[in-house]
This record gives structure tokens, C-alpha cells and sequence, in this order.
């Protein structure tokens, strides 16, 4: 058992959870990379053509990175029920920086070759990907007391939102300057050297030692949560009504987010606004950094206290992140930005000069600030109306609806904007209708919380009847 587990306090889940940070981080840094290089790889891949005629290919390439993952969610979510978690995250970590690492021997230019030696090594990073976020579910689930799950979600996403961020900031320099070799190869061993810290650092903890109900009953180690899922457990459970909400909402969302971060890199990277990766990173640190910490520091907080007496009222916070959150990004595309030369778009120090560009700042601070909720809220939520054996599946089932309609939005706007011929406000207006249904779901899912949420507690009530029986 991980040491710290048995203590109540914020700082030792931190003490318990800082390798897998760093781990995860580099893996975000990959990740993030990937997003923000959608133009760039396209001028690697074919560098006499330009990179919006393959806006369709690259839209296949993100796809592929969503999809795949999603897919292999499902297969991961059903071990991590099962088996070590530890085992688990160490091979997911494993896979996933070799193939960042083999990225940096594509041939550069080879046009199809190269692009199918990309997908090739994308699937496979993404594949692997599919079991990070379920794993992370179910060891918070046992590690973490529930009154700091906003926190210890709000530090999570930190982490991973520095790291990607700092991802896009490495790998647009690197690339702009020539040495995108350096990154891949550089990523994947960093990545290969966070599983190797989080493999000697840290141990198994026991399945639902957070719970409140088996919480003093698991306190003594001779006694083990060893229930596994079966259908008929999962009817009653994992299709409530509130899962399903969440299972569906998740889709829509998804879409819309991964829609709206493909159009505004191909929007802004091509004429006439020609930013420069590197500048749209700086860009991105400067006020996305912020608004993210802002939301997933003291929202994160402000959240826990809320919801510490009824925790139903996370779902309107949901709510209003995915209202406010995705609405706000969706103006960016209605403002007049400034025309650039290629030139201009490099000069990071002139674009800060340019009124509208506080303006796009501004817009961007405020969606990530309020967006950040969403994440925060969501996973308690999903957590508390699901049983510890159940923790991997359910997530990993939202992460393959998720990821489907992420997959989704990048291919169904290379479509439109080919269908359009390239007008980005007809394609965000058609695909901003996308949070209707989520809003709509959440808002029904208010009733069937509380319930959803008994049910468990009663299950896990009989649970800790059983396990008491087997004391020695």
C-alpha cells in the first residue's frame, strides 16, 4: 500500500501523486505538441504545398490521435478494474515515448510515406493514451478524501495544462528554427524516464479506501475490497441515469471543443493573419496559463466548499462552465483581427502591441478560467455515483464518447470549411449548437443525482457488512 494513503490531508495525496504528475506532464507536453503542430507537420510532410490544401489529411491524422485512444479506453478500462494500476501506467508510459521517440526519424518531405509513417506512430501514442485518464480516476478515487476532489483535480489539470502548454511553446521554437527532430526524440526519453521515477516511487493503493462507508473497515490490512462488476451490478449502477447523462453530454461537448481548437490554429496560422506557431504558444502562456490557474486554483476551491454540503450543486457549476467556457472561445472568431506578413507574425514584441490582440487575451483568459469547472466538477461527480470496482470502466467509457466526438469536430470541419470554402464563422455558428444538448442533460440530471448517489451509498453500506464479517 502507497505510503500516505491512510492520512486525510491535502499534502499527502500531493506527496503520493508527484511522480505521476510529472509523468503525465511530459506526456501532455507530447500531446499538446501534437495539437498545436496540426500547420507545421503539414509543411513537413509536404513543404512545396500549402498547409490548408491538407487540412483534411491532418484532420484525419488528429482524428486518428482521438479515436484510437478512445477505442483502446475501453480495453484499458476493464484491467484497471482488475489488475495493478501501477503495472499499467508503467507500460502506457512505456508505449507512449517510444513512439514519440521513432517520430524523430520520419523522413522530412516524403509526402504519403511520410504522412502514413506519422499515423502510424500517432495511432500508436494515442492508443496508449486511452488508459491515462481512466487509471488517473480510479487511484484518485482511493487516494484522494472527497472533500479536496475539486482541489486534487484543479492540480491535475494545472499540471497538465502548464505542461501542454509548454509543450506548444518547446515544440513550435524547435520546429520554427529547424530541429523538430530534437523535440521528438527529446519528448519520448523524458517520458520513458517519468514511468521509470513513478515505477520505483510508488505503490498500489487498496480499492475504496476513500470511501466513507468501508473507509475504517479498510484501515486494517488484512482486509481487501476484492468485488468485481457483473452485469447485473452494472445495470443497477453504471447505466443510472446520471452516467448516462454524462456518457452522452460527453460527446457534444467534445465536439465543440475540439472543433473550436482546430479552427482557431488553422485560422490564425494561415493569411492573412500568419502568426507564427512560436507566437500563438507565447500567446497562449501569457493568457491561458493564467485564466487556467485562476480556474483551477481558486474555482477548484470554491467548488469543494460548495458542493462539501449537497454535492449536487456541482452539476449547475457544469452547467455554466460549459456555457461560459465555450461560448467566449467561439467569439474569437467574430472579432477583427489584424492582418500580418509572415514577418510581422514571428515578432512576438509588435503583435503585443496590437489593441485586439489584449482584446483575443482577454477572450481566452476568461474561457479557460471558466471552462476549467467543467473538468473539475465532472470527475467527482462521475466518481460519486459509481462503485470502486467500476471506477476504470465508467471513465473509460465517457473517454471513448468523449474522444469520438473530439475525433469528430477536427474531421467535421476540414469538411465544412472545404464544403464553405474556408469561412470559419459559418462553420463555428453550425458547430456551436453542439452544447444545446449538453446543457439540456445536465440540467435534467439535477433530479437523478441524489438518487443515483443513495444507491451507491446503500450498496457499499451492505459491502462494508461483508468485509466487517471477515475480520480475524
Amino acid at each position: 500500500m502507497a505510503k500516505g494513503i491512510k492520512t486525510n490531508s491535502k499534502k499527502s495525496f500531493n506527496r503520493i501523486f508527484w511522480p505521476l504528475y510529472i509523468l503525465n506532464g511530459f506526456q501532455s507536453v507530447a500531446y499538446g505538441a501534437m495539437i498545436v503542430l496540426v500547420v507545421p507537420l503539414a509543411l513537413i510532410i509536404w513543404p512545396n504545398d500549402p498547409a490548408d490544401i491538407h487540412a483534411l489529411e491532418m484532420g484525419i491524422l488528429y482524428t486518428t490521435l482521438s479515436w484510437s485512444g478512445s477505442f483502446a479506453g475501453l480495453l484499458f478500462g476493464r484491467l484497471i478494474d482488475k489488475y495493478s494500476r501501477k503495472k499499467i501506467i508503467i507500460i502506457i508510459s512505456l508505449f507512449r515515448g517510444v513512439s514519440m521517440f521513432f517520430l524523430g526519424f520520419a523522413v522530412y518531405g516524403g509526402e504519403d510515406k511520410t504522412w502514413w509513417y506519422f499515423f502510424t506512430f500517432i495511432a500508436l501514442f494515442g492508443f496508449f493514451a486511452g488508459g491515462s485518464w481512466p487509471v488517473i480516476n480510479s487511484l484518485s478515487n482511493d487516494v484522494v478524501p472527497r472533500a479536496y476532489r475539486s482541489r486534487f483535480f484543479g492540480v491535475y489539470q494545472i499540471v497538465l495544462n502548464t505542461t501542454n502548454i509548454i509543450g506548444w511553446l518547446i515544440a513550435t521554437f524547435l520546429v520554427q528554427i529547424g530541429l523538430w527532430r530534437i523535440f521528438f526524440w527529446g519528448i519520448g526519453i523524458f517520458i520513458l524516464l517519468g514511468g521509470l521515477i513513478f515505477a520505483l516511487h510508488n505503490e498500489e493503493p487498496k480499492r475504496g479506501a476513500q470511501q466513507e462507508e468501508l473507509y475504517n473497515l479498510l484501515q486494517d490490512d488484512s482486509i481487501e475490497y476484492d468485488f468485481q462488476i457483473d452485469k447485473k451490478m452494472m445495470r443497477k449502477t453504471m447505466l443510472s441515469r446520471t452516467n448516462i447523462v454524462a456518457l452522452i453530454e460527453g460527446i457534444f461537448t467534445c465536439i465543440l471543443m475540439s472543433s473550436l481548437n482546430f479552427l482557431i490554429l488553422n485560422y490564425v496560422q494561415n493569411p492573412p493573419y500568419n502568426l507564427a506557431p512560436f507566437s500563438i504558444g507565447v500567446f497562449m502562456v501569457f493568457f491561458g496559463l493564467t485564466g487556467g490557474l485562476v480556474g483551477q486554483i481558486f474555482l477548484s476551491r470554491v467548488s469543494d466548499k460548495i458542493a462539501l454540503k449537497d454535492p449536487v450543486r456541482r452539476l449547475p457549476i457544469i452547467v455554466i462552465a460549459i456555457i461560459g467556457g465555450l461560448i467566449t472561445f467561439a467569439l474569437f472568431f467574430f472579432f477583427p483581427w489584424v492582418p500580418l506578413s509572415p514577418e510581422q507574425g514571428k515578432n512576438i514584441a509588435y503583435i503585443m502591441t496590437i489593441p485586439t490582440m489584449w482584446l483575443m487575451g482577454a477572450l481566452f483568459f476568461t474561457s479557460r478560467s471558466i471552462f476549467s469547472l467543467y473538468i473539475v466538477n465532472q470527475s467527482p461527480v462521475i466518481q460519486q455515483i459509481n462503485l470502486p470496482e467500476a471506477q476504470g470502466q465508467i471513465v473509460s467509457w465517457n473517454q471513448f464518447l468523449e474522444q469520438f466526438g473530439r475525433g469528430i469536430g477536427p474531421l467535421l470541419c476540414g469538411i465544412m470549411l472545404a464544403f464553405t470554402s474556408t469561412n470559419y464563422q459559418i462553420t463555428v455558428l453550425i458547430v456551436c449548437l453542439c452544447i444545446l444538448p449538453g446543457v439540456i442533460l445536465w440540467i435534467l440530471a439535477m433530479k437523478w443525482f441524489p438518487m443515483d448517489r443513495e444507491n451507491i451509498k446503500t450498496i457499499l453500506a451492505d459491502r462494508a457488512e461483508i468485509l466487517n464479517s471477515r475480520k480475524k
